[in-house]
């Protein structure tokens, strides 16, 4: 794999000279386009110390294959497609359940189990298994999706693609990310917790305990964790503002499941549904 990873960095190299025709270096690339695909690969994941490590060299490649591949028809039953990428296929031996209106792209891996109902999965994203995408939720490139992850309807997971060692979006294990939520530029969402309907967040937001006032981070819901969108008072001289921010509303002791009945309370309590 180190010879792969070294020719990879190598042509990237001499990315603006890459066309169609450089056959070398279209061959390395789509091997590692079909690394990805069926999950030998990825783009991020959690290292041993709880940071985010980014496989610079993987997503250069998928940068790489926009250069080498020219446009072209695609045909998938009525459907037809005019790009550079097809859609991926073979759901069944994978073991996913891929409802009609769903698609994804060559070069994402979904795990076994993973249930995509009418939604869009892009190249280099990672579904672990037991997850589902609901209806018109959206996995953007490069996002890592944990294990029995629930993205609602409308879910918007926003891709990273460019620079190669920005991080991507990070929805870990047993999350469950409400209707319409928008996570983007590699914010991140820990294990265990849920983010209430409608909520934004990406690395400037501010995410703040409700009970003690204080920022505990920007752009990062902690694990098990309860949490809102909501805004905060800000004085300029232009007059008075507020600015988006989230809130942790409830901390869940570690492994403590989230009974879904009591969520639903919860939220309601602060005017959020699922």
């Amino acid at each position: 794999m180190a010879d792969l990873e070294t020719r990879i960095n190598h042509w990237f190299e001499h990315i603006s000279d890459m066309t169609p025709e450089n056959i070398e270096a279209r061959r390395d690339v789509e091997l590692v386009i079909t690394k990805l695909d069926d999950g030998q690969l990825r783009v991020a994941e959690i290292g041993l110390s709880g940071e985010v490590v980014v496989y610079e060299w993987v997503k250069k490649a998928i940068l790489l294959l926009f250069r080498l591949r020219g446009m072209e028809k695609m045909e998938f039953g009525p459907f037809e497609y005019y790009d550079k990428l097809e859609l991926k296929t073979d759901y069944e031996r994978r073991g996913v359940r891929v409802v009609p209106g769903a698609s994804a792209r060559r070069g994402s891996f979904l795990s076994p189990g993973v249930i995509l109902m009418p939604s869009y999965v892009n190249i280099g994203a990672w579904v672990g298994p037991g997850s589902m995408v609901d209806t018109w939720a959206t996995v953007g490139s490069c996002a890592q999706i944990g294990a029995n992850v629930h993205l609602a309807g409308g879910v918007g997971i926003g891709g990273v693609l460019e620079p190669a060692n920005a991080v991507p979006v990070v929805i870990e294990d047993d999350a469950f990310i409400g209707s319409r939520c928008m996570i983007v530029d590699g914010a991140r969402v820990g294990r265990g917790s849920v983010l209430g309907a409608g909520t934004i967040l990406n690395p400037t937001i501010p995410v703040i305990d409700a009970h003690t006032g204080e920022e505990v981070s920007r752009g990062y819901v902690p694990d098990h964790c309860v949490a809102v969108s909501a805004s905060r008072r800000r004085e300029y001289p232009g007059g008075e503002f507020f600015l988006p921010c989230v809130l942790i509303i409830k901390r869940l002791n570690e492994g403590e499941r989230h009974n879904k009945v009591a969520l639903n309370d919860l939220l309601r309590d602060h005017g959020v549904s699922t």
